[in-house]
């Protein structure tokens, strides 16, 4: 009943937030559930399976371009494109996946570092689809004949969909290809002698995780309003990945908390000149120092009781 009861309230007071906010807070609150998607969608290949990949900055695009040009071009609206977005990340996921069965290490970093410049140069050349350097205008999302338009409507619709992804990918990790994943991560070879197929669940891992940041990159699409080429470039890669370290590697909720402090602390620092860099560098170099595990990992070493619970999960 405790439970029940904690996740009733959880759920009220994220109903209720937009009424205590203005346009520019729930803007920060909205990116922040964007990035803490995408940021699970990159921990369940860097966390989860232990691989050192970086084509979620390719997943990410290719989730944005794909909502963008169904909903621009072949007219459909967000709730119809929303899903082929995501698939369109699967399929990337699976182009990676293949590689990596025989890549490891740098060279899988290095492989799927340009496979995520190749696709950024295609956002260029593309002229015909993405519009090139000029950028990608998404239409507004509608509800009916009401136009989603505010922070607040796009947050309901955002909140809406991290929350089904989210539940969909816990029953993912607790499942037989979750353990699969973390026993891969911890010796392929005695994984192999459990059962698991290495290859199968590596690839696996790749097209979830193509598909959570495909999605993450739609609803990114839709809250920014119009897409660049330069919007997926290292920068975006490099944020994302000190999400996930800072937040924990290996945690849902580690990804979220990474994305809510390196979201907003920089919003705060804004008006500083050189303040955002200096807290970025900062925080990732005293993390990998003293925190290889995470905020997360300090939070479930403190919290021993809940340590499955906010770390493993």
């Amino acid at each position: 009943m405790p439970k029940r009861l904690a996740f009733l309230v959880v759920a009220a007071l994220l109903v209720a937030l937009p009424l205590a906010t203005n346009d520019y807070v729930q803007y920060v609150l909205n990116l922040i559930l964007v990035y803490g998607l995408a940021a699970v969608g990159f921990n369940l290949v860097l966390g989860y399976l232990g691989q050192l990949a970086f084509a979620n900055m390719a997943f990410f695009g290719i989730g944005a371009y794909a909502l963008g040009i169904l909903m621009e071009q072949a007219g459909l609206s967000f709730w119809a494109a929303i899903l082929p977005a995501g698939l369109a990340g699967a399929a990337a996921g699976l182009v990676v996946g293949l590689p990596a069965l025989r890549l490891k290490g740098y060279y899988l970093a290095i492989v799927t570092l340009a496979f995520g410049e190749l696709m950024r140069w295609g956002y260029i050349h593309m002229d015909a689809y993405t519009h090139g350097s000029s950028g990608l205008a998404i239409p507004a999302p509608s509800l009916g004949a009401m136009a989603l338009e505010s922070q607040a409507q796009r947050y309901y619709l955002i909140l809406a969909a991290v929350a089904l992804v989210m539940w969909g990918t816990f029953n993912l990790l607790r499942s037989r290809i979750g353990r699969a994943w973390v026993a891969i991560r911890e010796n392929e070879f005695a994984a192999a002698s459990l059962g698991y197929w290495p290859a199968r669940y590596k690839v696996a891992a790749f097209v979830a995780s193509g598909f959570v940041t495909g999605i993450a990159g739609a609803l990114f699409a839709v809250l920014i309003g119009r897409i660049a080429p330069d919007s997926f470039g290292l920068n975006q890669l490099l944020l994302q990945f000190a999400v996930v370290m800072i937040g924990g590697m290996g945690s849902v909720w580690g990804s979220l908390l990474g994305a809510a402090l390196l979201t907003a602390t920089p919003e705060l620092l804004r008006n500083v000149p050189g303040a955002e860099e200096i807290f970025f560098s900062l925080m990732l170099m005293a993390v990998l120092r003293f925190m290889p595990r995470g905020l997360m990992g300090v939070l479930a070493a403190r919290l021993p009781l809940l340590r499955e619970r906010l770390y493993r999960s």
